[in-house]
Parts: structure tokens; sequence; C-alpha cells
């Protein structure tokens, strides 16, 4: 039997009943915004609620949640965001502790229902927020889940380990353009210039005038700084 797309939709609006209040978080670096609807997409709060990036901003958003609850007697609560960055990482994992139920949402989504409010394409915190808000009560949103600090570290060496290797590809492609342009006699010697010898050859001479006066026992001395078989193989490996 085949899972349709939009039976998974509908199970995602079923579970926001009228006793939900959904909350959209614009998340920033140092203030996030939220905004607060019931399951109709009705504001239920005068003004946006602007809350700092700390463990003093998250309680005054639980206080504002409950005092939005108490008001308008809703026992749930769902509190959508879209991942933006690491930025939220923080906000959500407290959420989650505290029993809320967290859900992301996702931010192309959040660009093409812009319109849905006010017929303007315009931004701003607010709006992003309730847009969220109302993105979520329509079912496009997927569960948060908290991943356990090992696979939290496991994700963070991957990222790291992404940034890394894109960076050293960067940096190759850079020396091998240097080599190009400074040395071009260079790769008819050295068939790989990551090799030993290419190394030594590279910060004992980084230059062709620093290697064209020298006889042959002066090259191999300069590579003895750097290796401890300096005349012992090939010079292109």
């Amino acid at each position: 039997m085949k899972f349709k797309q939009s039976d998974a939709q509908n199970q995602r609006i079923e579970r926001i009943s009228t006793t939900h209040l959904i909350v959209g978080i614009d998340i920033a670096k140092e203030t996030h915004v939220a905004q607060a609807t019931n399951f109709r997409g009705i504001i239920l709060t005068k003004r946006h609620l602007s809350f700092s990036n700390t463990i003093e901003g998250y309680m005054k958003l639980e206080r504002w949640i409950d005092e939005i609850q108490q008001k308008h007697h809703l026992k749930n609560v769902i509190i959508g965001m879209e991942p933006t960055g690491h930025y939220g990482y923080n906000l959500a994992n407290w959420l989650a502790e505290k029993g809320k139920e967290v859900v992301m949402v996702n931010p192309a989504t959040t660009k093409r229902n812009k319109e849905n409010r006010d017929n303007s394409p315009s931004k701003s915190d607010p709006k992003d927020a309730l847009v969220i808000a109302d993105v979520v009560s329509r079912g496009f949103y997927y569960d948060y889940a908290r991943h356990a600090i090992v696979f939290q570290r496991l994700q963070t060496m991957m990222s790291d380990r992404e940034f890394w290797v894109t960076n050293s590809v960067r940096f190759q492609n850079r020396i091998i353009r240097w080599l190009d342009i400074r040395f071009p006699e260079y790769f008819s010697v050295f068939n790989n210039w990551k090799s030993k010898r290419s190394l030594a050859t590279l910060k004992e001479f980084p230059l062709p005038q620093d290697i064209e006066s020298l006889s042959v026992p002066e090259v191999i001395a300069g590579w003895r700084n750097h290796m401890k078989r300096a005349g012992g193989s090939p010079a292109c490996k």
C-alpha cells in the first residue's frame, strides 16, 4: 500500500485541535520574535513578543505562552520555527525539555506564503512569525527531533570535516595556480606537488630564482633539512 504525501499532511492538520495554541517564532542571532494564533489563524495577542536568545528570554516566552493559554482556555501548544542556522538549537532544545511540542517549517514554504496575510511580499520579523504560525496550522511542518549528545557531536564533527575539506580543496587550487604562474616548469619535475620531495622543495626553494644558481649537492643539502633520504629516490616522487 502506497503512502500518499497528502495523507501525512492531513494527519499533521488533525493533530491541531480547537484547544491548541499555535506559536510562530522568527529566529535571529540575538532577538527572536513570536506571534500566537489559534487553530484558525486568528491572532490572540495585541502585540508580538520580542525576547532575547538567552535563558531569561526563554523564560519570558514561557510566561507569555502560559498567560495566553490561561486567557483563552487553551490546553495544548505547538511551537513552530524555521531551522535558521544554529541560532534556534538552544531554544528548540530548551522548549523540548519543558515538554513543549516543537515543529520545524521549511523556509521556502514561509517565503511562498508571505502574501497570504496582507497581499504583500514585504518582510518583517513579526510578519514572518505570523506566517510561520499560519503554515503550521495548515500542516506544513515536520517534527523536531532532538538527537542524543553522541549524535549531536557526530553532526558537529561531520560539519567541521566538510568545512575543512572544502577549504583544503580551495587552498590546494590556490597553490597550483601560484605554481602555474610563478614556477611553470615545476610539474615537469614533480608529478605530484604534495609528495615529500616536492614539499621540501617548496619550503626550501619556493621561487625559481632560489634554485636556478644552485648545484645538485646544494639542492640535496636543502632537501636534507626536511627529508631523511634527500638523495635516495627519484625527484619526481
